[in-house]
């Protein structure tokens, strides 16, 4: 039986950029490496200063046209990889796309033309059902119920259907694959993992040492919010929520680490004009897109994500591996990770009221604050890991490559069992 020893991860955005994507290809790139693989990554060069070619440990990464940050280059990034994928064919058994509503297309064609093994992960909700196309659509004044879109929505699925398997964030996305008629069989659930060596909890001398360092105030309570500042992270009630939670509790802060990006959601002007409007400036602290989220993380008390959609949540799990108490709305991956009362709390989407007492409640229990987080970290460890995850991609990439192997065999001579 033929052994898998070669991948390829094809994704749209690569380390140095910053998101949580961009961590887990990475994370992942080299984890397989660990496992003995080799890896090449082809990716968009999204900034005219990258190398076209660049070594990071032993994981090689091509940068390819069109190069910039425009959000509709990523359709360039299709045809490109086309003609790479093709010139580097022996140098990667497997292709595994992270990221495929786009340039998934080119990862399956190409790899049914060259006899190679694809997989295709979806790193957010609405991939294959094209939702995740609908605000991308309505900047052009367009709806996803067009029939030209449903044309190439279907003809793309029907496309991507064939790969070999697909890779499941959480269990809601599972359910939209299937939704989208892709075979139950070929879809396995594997969560996006988190370093827990990075991300782990800190002393109380520690802390004030990280919160000297990052310039927060050493004596507050800090609630702190880590991802993108994107309309559907719920920011927005957020900060309503924390306008009242500031008039009672002394000496706390709100913490919010990431930028909106090149996202076209990206709402940070309007969240720091409402901090403005509303005189919070002393109690919110902007940090910006940083590189030692673990560090603000470590630095903080509790942990808030008020998202409204979410296909896992790697920002939760990164809070919860360095022990934080963590309040969350109930919604998609979410439901994976908590359980109420146990790791961690929950509330409804939109609830203001819901979300002022229970974060009222975490900053006035102290006990409770520091059961949550003991739980929280147990989670982290016990079920996302690095080194776990990455230990069933090897086990997927070898089992799904063996497979294909066979089918490839039947197809050539014919299975026996039908002879």
């Amino acid at each position: 039986m033929a052994t898998v020893s070669k991948i390829c991860i094809l994704t749209e955005t690569y380390y140095p950029v910053i998101g949580g994507g961009e961590t887990q290809a990475q994370a992942l790139a080299e984890g397989l490496v660990a496992n003995g693989f080799t890896v090449v990554v082809l990716t968009r060069c999204s900034d005219r200063s990258m190398k076209r070619i660049e070594q990071f440990g032993e994981v090689t990464v091509y940068r390819l046209p069109p190069v910039g940050p425009q959000h509709l280059k990523k359709w360039g990034l299709l045809i490109t990889s086309l003609p790479t994928l093709i010139k580097l064919r022996r140098q990667y058994d497997l292709i595994l796309v992270s990221g495929f509503r786009v340039i998934g297309i080119a990862a399956v064609l190409i790899s049914k033309v060259l006899g190679k093994t694809c997989i295709l992960k979806a790193d957010s909700q609405g991939e294959m059902s094209g939702l995740f196309f609908a605000d991308g659509l309505a900047k052009l004044h367009l709806q996803p119920s067009l029939g030209l879109v449903r044309v190439f929505l279907a003809l793309r699925n029907r496309v991507l259907r064939r790969a070999d398997a697909f890779v499941a964030i959480s269990s809601a996305v599972a359910t939209e694959l299937v939704t989208q008629g892709v075979n139950s069989d070929i879809i396995q659930m594997i969560p996006n993992s988190v370093d827990i060596n990075k991300f782990h909890p800190v002393s109380d001398d520690e802390k004030c040492g990280l919160r000297r360092k990052l310039g927060l105030p050493e004596k507050h309570r800090i609630v702190t919010f880590t991802g993108r500042l994107v309309s559907y992270k719920g920011l927005t009630l957020l900060l309503r929520v924390w306008s009242e939670v500031q008039a009672k509790h002394n000496q706390v802060s709100l913490l919010l680490v990431g930028s909106g990006g090149l996202d076209i959601h990206n709402c940070e002007a309007q969240l720091k004009a409402y901090v403005s409007a509303n005189g919070l400036q002393e109690s919110v602290h902007f940090a910006g897109s940083v590189d030692n989220v673990h560090e603000y993380l470590q630095a903080s008390d509790l942990f808030v994500f008020p998202t409204e959609n979410e296909a896992f949540g790697i920002s939760l799990i990164e809070a919860m591996a360095c022990g934080l108490p963590v309040i969350s709305t109930w919604v998609g991956g979410v439901k994976d990770i908590l359980e109420h009362r146990k790791n961690g709390l929950i509330v409804e989407i939109g609830n203001f009221q819901q979300f002022y007492e229970t974060l009222d409640m975490l900053l006035t229990n102290t006990w409770l604050a520091a059961s949550l987080g003991q739980a929280a970290r147990q989670t982290a460890q016990e079920q996302y890991s690095a080194e776990i995850i990455t230990q069933r991609y090897t086990e997927l990439f070898r089992h799904i490559f063996n497979s294909a192997e066979v089918r490839r065999v039947f197809d050539l001579v014919g299975d026996p069992s039908q002879q």
